[in-house]
């Protein structure tokens, strides 16, 4: 059994490291909206019945139109990491498959376990005719990096004509909806999009996401998954708040990107990629300003792989902000 990854979201650790209880400490290890959502009121029978084909079918409907996938209906499941799993099951074993990265680890380790063989390229040009599937998250995790529509396409058209699958990841795609490949995705039949629900919402507890794919992979992954895979009142929610008016979300989001900027900026930080949800630092000194963040029980995410860089999220209000601020300028390493 291969080792567990780490990811950002580990207060509890990080509490039991450095001290403190873990809801005193400011988590900035994630790339979730911090300010969620105000939840609508969910029907009695959503938590009394088990989850019928009415509210499946009123959630993916409203996914549907948020996403732009036209004649496809996305499929709700319980948060993506649940379907990456399922992935491997989607090509022969022992195939090669290519992942763009540095990227989010539990692609490469579901693969391997499943024992394909996987190259870790740095683009897409490095994605070649032994390749039976490559996964590109767009924009990436951690760095930001993106890739437009027509390109990811081209490469889907590619992939496609050697009998392979293109799995795009649109995690932290709903502050960049211009840049989705979900509008084609009709026209796309070896295409896999992942979305997330509750990095935008500010839900991630929920365990919430969609496939949007052609409907024999679709059914693939509905089959897989088995009956009643997501939650009568996370069906519900869904339903309610993709058909809401997000602008309100978008603005603070904005509003609270803005206000990180600007704190990195102020305390020399050297910012190198990021989304509307996180920022990417770079610097030597990276390890110990991580160390020195935790002993003020503020958590930001390092890499095993990148030693040099941190990922900083978002703070709820403008208090936290000016925590953090505190706690880079007291930094003198």
């Amino acid at each position: 059994m291969s080792a567990p990854i780490a990811h950002g979201g580990g207060i509890t650790a990080a509490a039991a490291a450095f001290g403190g209880r873990p809801e005193d400490w400011l988590d900035l290890s994630t790339g979730i909206n911090p300010c969620p959502v105000a939840l609508p009121a969910i029907p009695a029978a959503s938590w009394h019945r088990l989850p019928d084909k009415y509210l499946v079918q009123s959630a993916a409907l409203a996914a549907r139109d948020y996403y732009r996938s036209g004649a496809l209906l996305p499929l709700p499941v319980p948060g993506t990491q649940s379907v990456i799993q399922l992935l491997p099951r989607l090509v022969e074993p022992g195939r090669r498959v290519a992942i763009v990265s540095p990227t989010y680890g539990e692609y490469q380790k579901a693969f391997q376990s499943a024992g394909f063989i996987v190259d870790m390229v740095d683009g897409i040009a490095a994605i070649d005719g032994r390749h039976a599937l490559a996964v590109v998250v767009n924009p990436n995790n951690p760095d930001g990096r993106s890739h437009g529509a027509d390109e990811l396409a081209a490469l889907h058209d590619r992939l496609k004509g050697q009998g392979g699958y293109l799995v795009v990841d649109e995690a932290f795609g709903d502050m960049e909806s211009d840049g989705s490949l979900a509008p084609l995705a009709s026209q796309l039949s070896n295409l896999v999009i992942f979305r997330s629900f509750g990095k935008f919402f500010g839900l991630a507890g929920l365990r919430l996401g969609f496939v949007i794919a052609a409907g024999g992979i679709r059914e693939r992954f509905e089959d897989w998954l088995g009956p009643w895979a997501v939650s009568g009142p996370a069906l519900s929610l869904a339903a309610s708040l993709l058909r809401a008016d997000t602008g309100s979300i978008l603005r603070r989001i904005t509003e609270r990107h803005d206000a990180l900027q600007d704190v990195l900026k102020r305390s020399g930080l050297k910012i190198v990629g990021g989304t509307a949800l996180f920022a990417l630092v770079e610097d030597g000194r990276a390890g110990d300003i991580h160390t020195h963040l935790c002993r003020h029980h503020i958590l930001v995410r390092k890499f095993d792989y990148a030693p040099d860089w941190l990922r900083f999220g978002l703070s709820p209000d403008p208090v936290a902000d000016q925590r953090l601020a505190a706690g880079l300028e007291s930094f003198d390493g």
